[in-house]
């Protein structure tokens, strides 16, 4: 079983405040190209301070030495539900007929069961609260944009199409068939930055996890085989959730009326 190494790193308010003062590049860019993302990056950068200051705080009890492992799973639970809501809101401020809340429970939290069975079954490494509220956020924060794009995409498409898929279902073809292309569509653009992102780990890119694990002093060839399982698991979570709630949406759509078998623009 592998076993983490820990190191202490002593991060003072300057460090924080020096890179985020990078960000000024990223406010000048948006203003020089006028790409109207000041509101956003500043609402997204002081939300995120927020947001981390608050987990920093709560993930103290869950991941003391001698933290009981209750304290992961209930972290786990609580992240499993923000992300099944964060999903059905995300898809519902798309304007299309959102997956129902079952579906996307079932699209969050099965990639991630996956995932810790694989890691904590197979002995990649130790259950532990430590380990395992890690884990599962890496498999979430990975898995909801590619979502995201996923959902944002199949709307786009099934606006910009919706006069073909109606006309392929007054011509008599099922369901399935006539929104499959916009489905199909969909889930590759959603797929398609991870499965790139697989290609450059190594030699360009240098994971999380892995560069985690060395920086604690783990042997690199063990830090490079879990970091193997992580972007396999990923990349099968990735795809689960995408094609689980694009499917949930195009269901959705269809028997809830936002498509239907009369054809709205002109021709048979």
């Amino acid at each position: 079983m592998l076993r983490i190494c820990s190191a202490t790193a002593t991060v003072s308010p300057w460090g924080v405040v020096a890179a985020a003062g990078l960000v000024s590049l990223t406010l000048f860019a948006s203003w020089r190209f006028d790409l109207g993302l000041i509101p956003s990056i500043s609402i997204s950068s002081i939300r995120s301070v927020i947001q981390l200051l608050m987990a920093g705080a709560l993930l103290v009890p869950a991941l003391k030495p001698d933290a009981h492992l209750a304290w992961g799973w209930l972290w786990c639970s609580a992240m499993i539900l923000f992300a099944t809501q964060l999903v059905r809101r995300r898809t519902a401020d798309l304007g299309t007929n959102r997956p129902s809340i079952l579906l996307s429970a079932l699209a969050v939290s099965v990639p991630v069961a996956a995932a810790l069975v694989v890691v904590f079954c197979f002995g990649v490494l130790p259950l532990e609260p430590s380990t395992l509220v890690p884990m599962a956020g890496i498999v979430l924060g990975n898995t909801l944009p590619a979502t995201s794009a996923g959902a944002a995409r199949f709307a786009e498409l099934v606006r910009e199409e919706r006069g073909q898929i109606e006309a392929m279902l007054a011509l008599g073809f099922r369901q399935r068939a006539a929104i499959r292309p916009q489905v199909a569509t969909a889930v590759k653009i959603a797929l398609t930055p991870p499965i790139e992102r697989m290609r450059m780990v190594g030699l360009v890119l240098l994971p999380g996890t892995m560069t985690g694990m060395l920086l604690a002093g783990v042997a690199p060839l063990q830090a490079v085989m879990t970091q193997m399982v992580v972007s396999f698991l990923i990349l099968g979570g990735v795809t689960l959730t995408v094609t689980t709630v694009v499917l949930g949406c195009a269901w959705s759509a269809l028997s809830g009326g936002q498509i239907s078998s009369s054809p709205t623009t002109g021709g048979n």
